[in-house]
């Protein structure tokens, strides 16, 4: 199987341990272990719960206890419409190997997380781009959807709230959504990662998953719920469907670790106080940035509805590799470039990380392009 290389995930791998100010990062700021435990009032007993733990493979798909409060977070899912995953990286190619046969069609909005459409690209399968413009505020043209949607499409491929842009299908969208998909047969997959991080309301977007018969559901506890270092996702959808997809999973992930399962229990069973905190950090952090992005006459964009990620368009004549790399090394500043996700002129700005950090970091960006524009200048 040839597949192409992961181009967001090559760059942070070369740089986020190098830099100074990381505002390539996704995730809202990571919790420590000694946090976590004070939300949920178990610093001092944690270890009577660990010691005593045999570390075998554990329940296979999740335990009860973890599959439950995952469940918990839809309208109308049972803890047996949960599978538990090596993140939500391991939840989405799990899905696309059991669903995905050469010849199948595809859709996959662009841009997205490059698996969904490299995946099944590299499957042999016929995949539709359907690219998302921020003449409609980033959000997918139903239209052209319904275009590239042909009749016994397999698999319409989503990212609700998406990353890099930010934008947000809310229910209503959705259903639109659903209905084109019943229509030609496919299934749909959204990746739900940011799910939880709206800018209104309790946050919470409506899911695929409550909505279609035929709708799989991807999360995990890395972006949102501040646990990335857990490494821990799931998927929600039918029974029949997890069934085959557990056919998959017994060929490379067997059990995730009991540890993370113990962990991500704690944290779903508090997860009110992380969700409050995540809304915190990422509705402050948002304003920052927008007020800093109408400052600065080179840079545009579509403010974001949700997630933890913006995408900026930028009036330079670099390319975005030359702009991040640029800015790394005379600033420390990391940023991602839109040629990472196929979308050269942008950049990927993640603004959930601590505020000293944002605050800094946007300092440096915008001597940076003083320097820059003063030098085309002169």
């Amino acid at each position: 199987m040839k597949i192409r290389d992961f181009g967001v995930e090559i760059w942070m791998n070369r740089y986020e341990n190098h830099c100074e100010l990381n505002l390539a990062e996704t995730c809202v700021e990571s919790l420590t272990v000694a946090e976590l435990l004070d939300m949920a009032g178990k610093r001092d007993d944690i270890l009577s719960e660990l010691l005593p733990m045999k570390l075998t493979y554990g329940a296979i798909e999740g335990s009860d206890r973890l599959r439950g409060q995952i469940a918990g977070l839809y309208e109308k899912q049972a803890i047996e419409n949960v599978v538990v995953t090596h993140g939500a990286i391991g939840a989405n190619a799990l899905v696309h190997e059991t669903l995905v046969e050469p010849g199948d069609r595809v859709v996959s909005v662009l841009p997205t997380y490059q698996q969904h459409y490299s995946i099944p690209e590299s499957f042999g399968a016929d995949v539709g781009i359907l690219k998302l413009t921020p003449e409609h505020g980033f959000l997918p043209d139903l239209a052209e959807l319904r275009r590239l949607a042909t009749p016994g499409t397999k698999l319409i491929c989503l990212n609700n709230p998406n990353n890099p842009t930010g934008s947000l299908m809310d229910r209503d969208f959705l259903s639109q959504v659903v209905e084109i998909a019943r229509g030609c047969g496919a299934w749909i997959l959204c990746d739900e990662v940011y799910r939880g991080t709206d800018q209104q309301g309790d946050g919470m977007t409506a899911s695929i998953a409550d909505l279609y018969e035929k709708g799989i559901s991807t999360g995990s506890m890395s972006k949102t719920y501040s646990l990335a270092g857990l490494r821990l996702g799931w998927i929600v959808g039918p029974k029949a469907l997890l069934h085959k997809v557990s056919i998959h999973r017994d060929y490379n992930t067997i059990s995730v670790g009991m540890l993370d399962d113990h962990f991500a229990a704690i944290a779903l069973e508090n997860r009110d106080k992380i969700l409050a905190r995540s809304h915190e950090i990422t509705r402050r952090n948002l304003a920052i940035l927008a007020e800093w992005v109408e400052g600065e006459p080179l840079i545009s964009w579509v403010k974001p509805k949700s997630g933890t990620t913006a995408l900026l368009k930028y009036d330079l004549p670099l390319t975005s590799e030359a702009f991040c790399t640029r800015l790394l090394e005379r600033t420390g500043v990391m940023l991602t470039p839109g040629s990472a996700m196929d979308m050269e002129g942008y950049l990927r700005i993640g603004y959930a990380n601590g505020e000293a950090i944002l605050r800094e970091g946007l300092k440096r960006f915008t001597a940076f392009l003083r320097e820059e524009q003063a030098a085309r200048a002169a």
